[in-house]
This record gives C-alpha cells, structure tokens and sequence, in this order.
C-alpha cells in the first residue's frame, strides 16, 4: 500500500490526511489503518511502538477474529441435526402416504433409490451432503488458520512444564471465568524475549510473598494487559538495566496471570527480599482505584497452587511492598494493600 494513499479510520470513519498519524494493523493479512488516536494507546506507548522493532500492534477486529470461527462451526454442526431431524420427519410421512397411494401409478423419480423416496426427500438429501461438505472445508480452514496458534500452545506446555505451571491460555482470549480460574499467559503468549543473561534459581519453598503495583495503566483484556506486560519487560532491560522483567507474576485486571521470572527463578523486585521471596505485581496504579474482583480472586487461586506445588510455604507471609520498604513512593498503593487486609496470611 503506498504511503502517500489516503485511508480511513476504521474507529472513527474518519479520512486520514496525515499518514504520520496514522497505524497499521501488523497482524500479517488485516492491514488495517486507524488514527493514532483512535487506538487509546497513551504517547509514550505509541513512541515505544515506533522505537522497538520487535513490538507488533493488532485491531481489535484481528483479536477477536479467533471468537469467530468456532461460533460459525457450532451455527453449522446445528443446522446439520436440524436437517437430519427434517429428513426423518419427512421420511415417515412418505412411508404413510405410500401405503394409500398405488406404488404402480407413480414411477419412481430414480431408479436407484427405494420408491418411498420423492423428489423433495431426494433434494433434501442433496442439500444434506452439501451442507456436510461445507461443514468439512470450515473445520479445515480453521485448523489451518489457528495451526501456529496450536503449535504455540505445544510449545508453551513443553516450557512450563518445567515450571510446574498449568497452561490454559490462548493469545486471543480472556479469562471467560471471571477470575475462578486461575489462567496464566505464559512469556510466549505476551512475547517476551529471552532474559539477557541467566537468572539464579530460588531456594523453595519461599516463605514471604510481596504484594506490589506496576504504576502503570490498568488493563481490562488479555490484548491490553499483553501490551501493558510487554512494555514494561522493555522498561526494565532497557532502562532500568536488568536482565528481565523484574516481577515473579503480574495480575492482570482481565483475571489472568502473566508468568515474568515465574516460581523457580529470583526476582528483582525489591533489594534485600528477592532471593528470599516471590513477587505478585498488579497491573495498574492503585493509590485510590481498587482492584477487581477478578484480580483478587485469581490472587487467591495462585497462592494456593503455590503452597500445593512446594513453591510456597503452608505458613507463608503475605505483605506489601510498603511495608518493606515504606520510604520508596514507587510502592504506595492504599487501595490495593487494603482489599488483602482481611486475609489470612497478610500481615
């Protein structure tokens, strides 16, 4: 597409004039284009898009194109028995109305077929086989679109089950639990690189667990939240100098939990606690917004997989980051320390 072409918003509908203010949906087949502004990207999100070359940005059509294509086999795998149930109903009327009329009289409308079947039982039998061939070519078109989806997957479960960590995510999908699942986005899902040098492995299980804010904005959607993980992976190689995103887990305002360092590999969260504790960052800045209810609930579910799996230990200590460290303003964040102030292990 040439740069100087003029192109609509697909958000606002709007012509876009200046091609310097526009985007383009990197998702390899869409090619859409919409205002910078239209995308709700902050500018220092945009320039980090402009600056790394390794950052991609999808539609929001794009994402949900993944939605599409089981809800189109589920309306046709329904028409199909709605078909077959026609047919049977349709068959024994013709068996009734043979037994009154003179099979004599009336010739057979093929001569391979029995001669209780007419010529609509005949057409809806076609439209049967029609209609079961387009059901194969969907089933198999979708397999090839999501194929590198499903190989991701496999590769997302050989990684981390090195980890002991369950997968039970997809790229292009939410926490459909609201949070009574614990779900987590792996570092191949959020495109994470690789860690600029190895990480020390932690000695488990950990008995003190850190409660923290990232001070950044909120998400509400596995896309939002992929972004938010991803830039701040960024911040911290190339910023702040470190080897990866600091954080062991970060909780996402869509109910899912996105693996940084993950159980087995310190931290480098907070100086003079990482070697001795694990990290859970929630995504957002919470010095008066709470966090949602799904965030606390998939918290809970984590640090009960944790004691079950022998990363945590049964007695652990739950505790904020300014607790710690109350001097550091970086972690102050009343509202999020007061939704655990009821629980049992926070102190």
């Amino acid at each position: 597409m040439s740069k100087n072409a003029l192109e609509y918003c697909l958000k606002c509908h709007d012509l876009i004039v200046d091609t310097s203010s526009q985007i383009e949906c990197d998702s390899g087949v869409c090619r859409r284009v919409y205002h910078r502004k239209c995308t709700n990207l902050s500018e220092d999100q945009l320039k980090m898009l402009d600056t790394l070359p390794n950052l991609r940005w999808k539609c929001d059509t794009c994402l949900a194109q993944a939605q599409s294509a089981p809800k189109m086999s589920n309306w046709l795998e329904k028409c199909l028995r709605e078909h077959e149930k026609r047919l049977e109903i349709l068959e024994q009327g013709l068996e009734k109305r043979s037994k009154l009329d003179d099979p004599a009289q009336t010739p057979p409308f093929c001569p391979f077929l029995p001669n209780t079947i007419g010529r609509k039982a005949f057409t809806i039998a076609v439209a049967f086989v029609m209609l079961t061939t387009l059901l194969v070519i969907v089933l198999g078109t979708t397999t090839n679109i999501f194929g590198k989806t499903l190989n991701q997957s496999k590769l997302s479960d050989v990684d981390d089950s090195r980890q002991n960590i369950p997968i039970n995510s997809t790229i292009d999908r939410d926490n459909i639990g609201g949070g009574l699942v614990l779900r987590f986005v792996d570092r191949q899902v959020w495109l994470a690189q690789p860690p600029q040098k190895k990480i020390p492995d932690l000695e488990l299980p950990v008995g003190l667990v850190i409660v923290m804010p990232t001070n950044s904005d909120n998400c509400t959607t596995q896309a939002a939240c992929v972004f938010r993980v991803r830039l701040r992976q960024s911040y911290d190689i190339e910023s702040v100098q470190e080897d990866d995103i600091v954080f062991n887990f970060l909780i996402g305002g869509d109910g899912n939990v996105y693996v940084g360092r993950g159980w087995d590999q310190v931290g480098a969260h907070m100086a003079g606690y990482n070697s001795r504790s694990l990290s859970l960052a929630f995504i957002g800045s919470f010095q008066t917004r709470k966090p949602s209810p799904k965030q606390l609930s998939v918290t809970r579910l984590l640090l009960e997989k944790g004691v079950a799996l022998g990363k945590i230990a049964p007695n652990y200590r739950l505790t904020a980051a300014s607790t710690l460290e109350p001097t550091l303003t970086t972690y102050k964040a009343d509202a999020l320390y007061q939704s655990f102030g009821n629980w049992t292990h926070w102190s």
